[in-house]
C-alpha cells in the first residue's frame, strides 16, 4: 500500500484528485493539506511514501516546502502544476514526476506506474530555493508565515523550536541545523541562532556573552561562537 498526501491550497483540486485515486487498491490517501505548514506538519507525522504537490501556493510555494523538509525523510514528490509545456521541460530533463492541471485520468496512471517501481525519493536540490525566505510556524491554533528578514533569532528548548520575530514569538517544526544551512541567521549557542542586522549590543561576560536584540530580548552568546560573530560584526 502506498500511502500518500495531497498538498493544493484549491479544495476543488485536492478533491478531484482524491476522486481519481480512491479507486485504486494500492494508493491510500491518508490526508490532504491546503497549505506548506498544514503538509509540513502532516509530513512529520504521518510520514507519507508519496505526496502530490501543487506548486504554486500563497505565501510558501511547493519549492519552498521541498526545501525545508529533511533530506533523509523526504517522501517521494509528485509534482501538480498549471504550467505550461515549456516550464516542464526543466521537470523532464530532471527526471522528476510531474502532473499537469487539470490532471489527466491516463497521465496519472503513467506517473503512479513509475513511482510502483520506485518509491525513493530523488534529490531536489536542482530545482528548489537555496535560501528560505518565509518560515512556517504556527501560535496556538493559528497557523503563520514570517518573512527570514523579520526573524531576530531563534533558539530550542523542551517543547520545540521557537522563532522570535518583530510579531512576537511563534513555534515551527524546522529544525535549528536547517535554518543555520538556509537562513541568514548564524549561530551564537547550542540552543540559539540569530540575525546579525537584529544585534543592539554585546555584553562580554566571564561565561562568554549576551547579545541584545532590538527588541530588548537578550540572547546568549557562548564562547565558542563569540569569536565569529565579533569578526562578523565587523570587530577585532
Amino acid at each position: 500500500m502506498i500511502t500518500c498526501l495531497i498538498v493544493d491550497d484549491e479544495p476543488f483540486a485536492r478533491e478531484q484528485l482524491a476522486d481519481l485515486l480512491k479507486p485504486l487498491a494500492d494508493v491510500e490517501v491518508i490526508a490532504q493539506a491546503g497549505n506548506a505548514i498544514e503538509a509540513m506538519q502532516c509530513i512529520n507525522r504521518e510520514k507519507p511514501q508519496l505526496v502530490f504537490l501543487d506548486i504554486q501556493m500563497p505565501k510558501i510555494s511547493g519549492m519552498e516546502l521541498i526545501a525545508m523538509l529533511d533530506p533523509e525523510q523526504m517522501p517521494r514528490i509528485v509534482f501538480v502544476t498549471a504550467f505550461d509545456e515549456f516550464a516542464l521541460k526543466a521537470f523532464e530533463h530532471n527526471a522528476f514526476d510531474y502532473l499537469l492541471k487539470p490532471i489527466d485520468e491516463q497521465r496519472l496512471t503513467q506517473t503512479l506506474n513509475k513511482v510502483r517501481k520506485d518509491l525513493r525519493p530523488q534529490a531536489m536540490a536542482a530545482i528548489t530555493p537555496s535560501q528560505l525566505e518565509h518560515l512556517p510556524c504556527y501560535s496556538g491554533s493559528k497557523l503563520k508565515v514570517i518573512a527570514t528578514k523579520e526573524v531576530e533569532y531563534v533558539f530550542s528548548d523542551l517543547s520545540g523550536i521557537h522563532v522570535a520575530s518583530s510579531k512576537g514569538k511563534a513555534h515551527t517544526q524546522l529544525t535549528l541545523k536547517l535554518l543555520e544551512e538556509k537562513t541568514p541567521l548564524v549561530r551564537c549557542h547550542r540552543q540559539y541562532l540569530l540575525s546579525p542586522g537584529a544585534i543592539a549590543e554585546i555584553e562580554i561576560l566571564d561565561t562568554g556573552a549576551e547579545a541584545t536584540m532590538h527588541s530588548g530580548d537578550r540572547v546568549p552568546v557562548s564562547r565558542r561562537y563569540l569569536k565569529s560573530l565579533k569578526t562578523l560584526l565587523g570587530f577585532q
